[in-house]
């Protein structure tokens, strides 16, 4: 997506989550071994693309750009045979979508409203709001091309729990370390996918097929997001934290059984696997259970306390952004 500010009143920008590089495709390069693994139906990731889009166009509905922009002395609402689902002037919103003023408004991440104003229900809302119809666009296809794979084989509720979780993950790191932005979309949810996607591939090694091809395949989708979010103007911080969260939490809900665990019944007494998991996933999951609890409750204390996370990570900012000759990083959205 573009790497421009969306300017608003005070000199602020919306930090948007997420890229239109369509990089987040699952690796189709490797298979279970067990061919009679059952498969769920897929409709809750049908329903967030449908949610998500929705939410947008409610938005767009709100924001109703020209009875607003009367007031400025140049630029025109985009695409104005909508009326009032017309974009924001491209030099506003390049991303063709609502003012930041808006989208603040309906709930957009922003420190001051979460910890001084205890509005913490933004670390969720967030995630819903989209800066524009690229942003959207780019969003849930990513979402269309994780989520589905993954529900199809893990079902509704592990993977949905994956994706909010994540995606609150995300907006809680955010929020830690930038505070004179705001910041909307589900790129942090997306990234969860993409972490719980890894550490379902460490955990369940043994069961699949081209093992080697689909974890590099897997690093180097993951590595090339990242490296995109440390452009100007990307909210990385709500990308990195919800790939943690991701990848914790594929650990706890993703672990399939050994193989042979289901036809247990059929073997003869004294034969056949006697534990539904093995030893190294059981370590895996109460490992990533405790560094969850307390990452979370952490992330929670310090955000309310008001505390800022540069002031303890003096290197992290460049998670987020890194200066060359091109652009330079600004530093008040640190």
């Amino acid at each position: 997506m573009s790497r421009e500010d969306i300017e608003r009143g005070g000199g602020r920008g919306v930090k948007s989550r997420g890229n239109s590089s369509n990089s987040y495709l699952s690796p189709s390069t490797y298979s279970i071994e067990d061919t009679e693994a059952h498969y769920w139906t897929s409709w809750l990731v049908p329903m967030f693309v449908v949610a998500n889009v929705a939410v947008f166009i409610v938005v767009m509905y709100i924001n109703n750009c020209p009875t607003h922009l009367h007031t400025r002395l140049e630029g025109k609402c985009v695409a104005r045979f909508l009326g009032r689902f017309s974009f924001e002037p491209l030099k506003d919103n390049p991303l063709f979508g609502p003012s930041s003023a808006t989208l603040e408004r309906l709930g957009a991440l922003e420190w001051t409203k979460v910890v001084d104003k205890h509005q913490g229900w933004r670390l969720i809302t967030c995630i819903w709001l989209h800066a524009g119809i690229i942003h959207l666009l780019a969003n849930m296809l990513s979402l269309v091309f994780i989520g589905i794979r993954l529900e199809q084989q893990f079902g509704f509720v592990r993977i949905g729990v994956v994706y909010l979780l994540s995606g609150f993950g995300g907006s809680l790191l955010s929020s830690l370390f930038i505070r004179n932005n705001i910041s909307v979309g589900a790129s942090g949810a997306l990234f969860g996918l993409l972490g719980s996607m890894l550490s379902e591939l460490i955990t369940n090694w043994s069961i699949y097929t081209n093992k080697a091809a689909a974890l590099l395949t897997l690093l180097f989708i993951i590595a090339i997001n990242l490296a995109i979010g440390i452009l100007p103007h990307v909210d990385n911080f709500a990308h990195v934290g919800g790939f943690l969260s991701g990848f914790l939490l594929g650990f706890v809900l993703l672990p399939r059984p050994q193989y042979g665990w289901p036809e247990r019944r059929n073997v003869p007494s004294g034969g056949g696997v006697k534990a539904k998991y093995k030893a190294h996933q059981y370590v895996l999951w109460l490992v990533s259970v405790v560094l969850l609890i307390v990452g979370f409750t952490v992330a929670l204390v310090m955000l309310f306390k008001g505390e800022n996370g540069n002031d303890r990570c003096h290197w992290c900012h460049y998670l987020s952004c890194v200066p060359t000759s091109r652009w330079k990083c600004n530093d008040n959205n640190l």
